[in-house]
């Protein structure tokens, strides 16, 4: 590639300075989510489900009157709705947080 003059390599440079900072800051976006809880919970709270921000399943607390032994899908469904509440408001969290850096990425 022929060099371009000075000026094209600064420009070049001042872009790779930028995409470094970038990084750095959406790593640090990134381990502040995932340090982060996020809690779900189903209908009631009868269900109640906490995540890390990287979407692993810390503890999980049924009410004692979920549980029906004439209706475990009753159960079942408390459960999914607690789980998919969690993950819904890490997705939230994540979106907002990393959403300003994929914006301009057209990712």
């Amino acid at each position: 590639m022929p060099n371009m003059g000075g000026m094209n390599g600064m420009n070049m440079q001042n872009m790779m300075r930028q995409m470094k900072k970038m990084q750095k800051q959406m790593a640090d976006e990134q381990e502040s989510i995932n340090e982060s809880t996020f809690e779900g919970k189903s209908s009631q709270d009868l269900v109640k489900v906490e995540f890390s921000g990287d979407r692993k399943m810390k503890s999980i607390d049924i009410n004692p009157e979920a549980i029906d032994p004439d209706d475990p899908d009753m159960l079942d469904d408390l459960i999914l709705q607690a789980v998919n509440d969690g993950l819904k408001k890490v997705d939230e969290e994540t979106q907002s947080k990393m959403g300003k850096y994929t914006r301009g990425l057209g990712m």
